[in-house]
Parts: C-alpha cells; structure tokens; sequence
C-alpha cells in the first residue's frame, strides 16, 4: 500500500462527497470532438475542464473551440482559460494579455495556470498574478498547476493546487504534505496517467486518503514523454464516472 500521511476519517469524507473531474485539456475540438462532446453528457461529475487553444488563446477567436466551450457552459461546466506560467519565466504582460483575450473571445470561467513556480521565492510575482486574475475576473476560478506540493503560501492565492501530475508508478507510493491537513479536499487536485483499470479504485482511494477532491485518471500514457496523455478520454470513461457519480466504497 501507499505510504501515505493517513487524513482524518472526516477529511475522507468530504473528499468522497465532493469528489469530481478536473479535465486538464483535450485536444482541439476537430481531433478530439467525441471527447468534448462526453463533457456535456448530464450527469457528469465534472468540476472544470481546460480550454487550451494554441498553448494559450491563440492569435485570434478560433470558431471550433468557442463552439466547444460554450455547449460545456451551457450545459452547467466550468471552462477555463490555459495560461502557461512556464515556472516563472513568462512575464506579467503576456499572462495578462492571453487572460483578457481568453476573457473577450471564450467568456471563460476561470483560469488555470499551468507549470507554476513551487518555490518561496517566486510566491510575490504569483500573487501578483493572481491578483491581477482576480481583478478581470472576481467571480473566477483559479487553478495553479504545480504539479507536485509547492510552498504553502501558495494555496492562499488560488481556488485549487495541483499537487500531483503524473504516472500511476509514482502516484501510487506517492506522499501527501503535512500542511495540506489545514485545507479542504476541495482546494487540492491529482491528475494520473497510466492507471490501469484494475487499480482504478485503488487509485481513488489515494485520491480520497491524501484530501483531493479534483482527480482526472487515465489509462493512456505519455509514451515516454512523447505524447499528452490527458488529450483523449480514458478507455474506461463509462467506469470512472459511474465510480465517482455513487462514491467508492471502502
């Protein structure tokens, strides 16, 4: 089993009640429609799903992907807007301006801010950021996708962290931070690939037992880094939704 720091049976809880999708982004609507098209299914335990035009909202509206996004905002989804923080290394100005164009061309709901710093040193600049996200959009959501546990201070200035983002081989030993304790299941999110379907409820079990309320589990694989595996549905779509829509048992 997991080596993990085991949560209250309270923290578990909430996780399980509260537990839904977090789509990290398909690909565009034309290679992927069958895949945008399942969002929308009703019932869908789907708490968002990210809009990634061109690394970011492109060079000028792209007619598929607001048709896309707005069939999943009327059908009740939360759509966010993809903004690469590349760890620090892209400036305010760009950020700013991907987030207003997402904003005027797809009325996002949120963002979601991929490859964000982990460390102390970079908490001023995201907050920054952050700030200035909230300011366009006060109702917004905002995801920050470390991908693994960053400083605390970061989860006072987003609506959700991603603590993991990775393969089942490393998800499955992996380690909760103590300070995460002092936050609800709703704050945290794990994205996997490579879950065989057989350990899919193992896999939600760790997901409930580390306090993350967002997961998004697939079976696909990077191929050794050569390919997104969160592009596509997973093989056992029909499964992970009716697993999370009644709960996993323990």
């Amino acid at each position: 089993m997991p080596h993990l720091i085991t949560p209250t049976g309270a923290q578990q809880q909430a996780a399980e009640a509260t537990m839904g999708l977090g789509v990290p982004g398909y690909a565009h609507p034309l290679v992927a429609p069958m895949e945008w098209a399942e969002l929308t299914r009703p019932g869908a335990p789907l708490h968002w799903t990210v809009l990634n035009v061109a690394n970011g909202p492109g060079a000028r509206p792209d007619p598929h992907c607001l048709e896309a996004s707005g069939k999943l905002r009327n059908a009740g989804a939360r759509v966010l807007g993809h903004l690469d923080l590349a760890y620090g290394a892209r400036s305010f100005g760009e950020l700013v301006s991907d987030a207003h164009r997402y904003l005027d061309w797809y009325q996002v709901d949120g963002f979601y801010a991929d490859r964000a710093p982990t460390e102390r040193e970079a908490l001023p600049e995201v907050r920054r950021i952050s700030a200035t996200l909230r300011a366009l959009l006060p109702d917004g959501h905002l995801v920050f996708g470390h991908g693994t546990h960053p400083y605390p201070g970061y989860a006072e200035s987003a609506d959700q962290l991603v603590t993991f983002s990775g393969p089942w081989s490393d998800y499955r030993w992996s380690q909760v931070a103590e300070w995460t304790a002092d936050y609800p299941p709703e704050k945290f999110c794990h994205l996997v690939h490579g879950v065989p379907l057989g350990h899919l409820e193992e896999a939600l079990r760790i997901a409930r037992w580390q306090g993350a309320a967002t997961i998004w589990f697939t079976d696909r694989t990077d191929k050794h880094r050569t390919v997104d595996p969160f592009e596509a549905l997973p093989g056992y779509w029909d499964e992970i939704v009716s697993r999370i829509g009644r709960g996993v048992s323990e």
